[in-house]
């Protein structure tokens, strides 16, 4: 079989395998990477392919046991939450940690209608951090996949009771660490949550700001071990990065199912924020500081004076 015809039976599954190792990794480049390898190894053994099992299912038992040997290599990529309890002082310098492997965002993808998108908002890719990776793999081919069991017991040469014994401990160590629904991120009150979050920064409004929040809201700045946990400590947090009107551009985007923000401070990129709308307020905010984090979601390191 040449090039073009293994292009037309696999091509078709690329995003969606992305995204399933991006479940598995935490990580878009390093899912990149892997769906790639994946490809690169599957081409090679087309040959061989017989067709015991269909395409994707084939691509996805090379793409998740190639995802287990790249887990078995480092260390789970948490959120600053994930580390620690959160600071009780507002003024406590943040605690930059560049060694930790960061949760990284995952631009999304519009046109894509087969990925299930709300499998990938930040809260649920950090709780699935927490599982064994094999029990990570078992969960996700199980109940996002839905593959059989046997067919799940065969990818990843295991036996069907070991995919269900796998599959129970990790739905009881997922249901521990899983966070509350959110709202949809095209919904009236998640753009009226993304709207006031902007308006808020762009026009230095702490009072808007504070409106916006929930009592209970969290705000966790990547790369730091530092985070806050409800009002008391966010506004005043924020209040001292709050700067003066005209200090922040925003840009609204979405990632991970959720409205999100691409933030420039003086011009410079600055990161990527990942906003958490429920029906009674934010409940979250995630700051992903850094020009390669702007990059990542397709804007330039800059922006470009205006005229006047």
């Amino acid at each position: 079989m040449d090039a073009g015809e293994f292009a037309a039976a696999a091509e078709p599954f690329r995003r969606e395998l992305t995204a399933h190792c991006y479940r598995m990794l935490g990580s878009a480049e390093e899912a990149q990477d892997v769906v790639q390898e994946t490809y690169l190894r599957a081409w090679r053994g087309f040959s061989a392919y017989e067709g015991r099992a269909s395409v994707r299912v084939w691509l996805y038992r090379i793409a998740t046991n190639a995802c287990l040997t790249a887990l078995g290599q480092r260390a789970r990529r948490p959120l600053p939450a994930g580390l620690g309890a959160p600071a009780d002082d507002p003024a406590t310098p943040g605690t930059v940690d560049l060694d930790v492997p960061w949760l990284q965002p995952l631009p999304d993808d519009p046109a894509d209608t087969v990925v299930r998108r709300e499998t990938l908002r930040l809260a649920l890719v950090a709780s699935l951090q927490l599982l064994p990776p094999r029990q990570r793999a078992v969960l996700l081919m199980r109940e996002v996949l839905e593959f059989p069991a046997a067919e799940v017991a065969s990818m990843l040469d295991i036996s069907v009771p070991a995919v269900k014994s796998s599959l129970q401990r990790a739905r009881a160590r997922l249901d521990a660490a899983r966070g509350e629904p959110l709202s949809d991120p095209d919904s009236p009150e998640a753009r009226a949550q993304l709207d006031a979050y902007m308006s808020a920064f762009v026009n230095s409004d702490l009072t808007a700001l504070e409106e916006a929040l929930r009592k209970d809201a969290t705000l966790e700045v990547v790369p730091s071990r530092t985070w806050f946990a409800g009002k008391a400590t966010c506004v005043p947090y924020l209040a001292s990065v709050l700067g003066t009107p005209g200090e922040w551009a925003m840009f609204p985007l979405t990632a991970n199912d959720q409205p999100a923000v691409v933030v420039y401070r003086h011009s410079a990129a600055f990161g990527v924020v990942l906003l958490s709308p429920t029906p009674t307020g934010l409940a979250g905010i995630v700051l992903f500081t850094g020009a390669d984090q702007v990059d990542r979601f397709g804007y330039p390191p800059r922006l470009r004076p205006t005229a006047a």
